[in-house]
């Protein structure tokens, strides 16, 4: 998504419309926006974190015509919508709710690290916020940080152990990022167990990945 194209002058006016299509093709192209099976997205399995930032190298035309931003544009989105929540951080600092908001538009336009940032904060504020320490760890490894990321959501699953989210990803990243199709096995197992409660359809994405994982260490 990263080429030398003009950023307009009204870029921030623009965010709306830039939104809507850069929200639907980060989950293209990232393909793990956090909890993504528990929100009824088509996102294909999570590149690596490497595999990424080369996709994120090149414009990218979003299906409609129109082609993406730049990192470069898109970071002036984010910055550009998230100055009025930093003003109300100045008085608020400990506000985990607006820092997760800061989070959430930097990981949208992809400035993981700067989400990271956000997100670290909010749950030194709210250590025990689940979902908020399963959008930091999903900003920490697509900035590259896998055992950091790892480490983030055995956390949130000492806090909850039964957290599908959690366990979901834990097992996307242990396989894509670890090449440990072991742990992704359990983590996804446990989920099932845990998680009766899960819809037909989301089992059946989840027990496709443990098929397709037993297949492979079978031939």
């Amino acid at each position: 998504m990263e080429n030398e194209i003009e950023v307009q002058p009204t870029v921030a006016s623009a965010w709306q419309a830039k939104q809507a299509y850069s929200m639907a093709v980060i989950s293209l192209v990232v393909g793990l926006a956090i909890g993504y099976l528990f929100r009824g997205s088509q996102s294909p399995a999570p590149r690596p974190p490497a595999t990424v930032a080369a996709a994120t190298k090149s414009p990218h035309a979003t299906g409609t015509g129109e082609q993406m931003p730049s990192l470069e544009q898109m970071k002036k989105m984010a910055d550009d919508k998230a100055a009025p929540l930093l003003e109300k951080l100045k008085t608020d600092p400990d506000n985990a709710g607006l820092l997760v908001k800061v989070g959430d538009l930097y990981q949208a336009t992809h400035q993981f690290k700067a989400a990271a940032g956000y997100y670290e904060k909010a749950v030194n504020v709210d250590p025990k916020n689940v979902p908020t320490r399963t959008q930091f760890a999903s900003s920490l490894y697509y900035g590259g940080d896998v055992d950091g990321a790892i480490s983030q959501l055995q956390q949130a699953l000492h806090y909850d152990p039964k957290d599908a989210n959690s366990l979901f990803n834990l097992g996307i990243m242990k396989l894509q990022g670890k090449k440990d199709s072991k742990g992704a096995l359990a983590a996804w197992q446990l989920l099932l167990k845990s998680n009766p409660q899960l819809g037909e359809d989301r089992k059946a994405k989840v027990q496709k990945l443990i098929t397709d994982i037993q297949a492979q260490s079978k031939s």
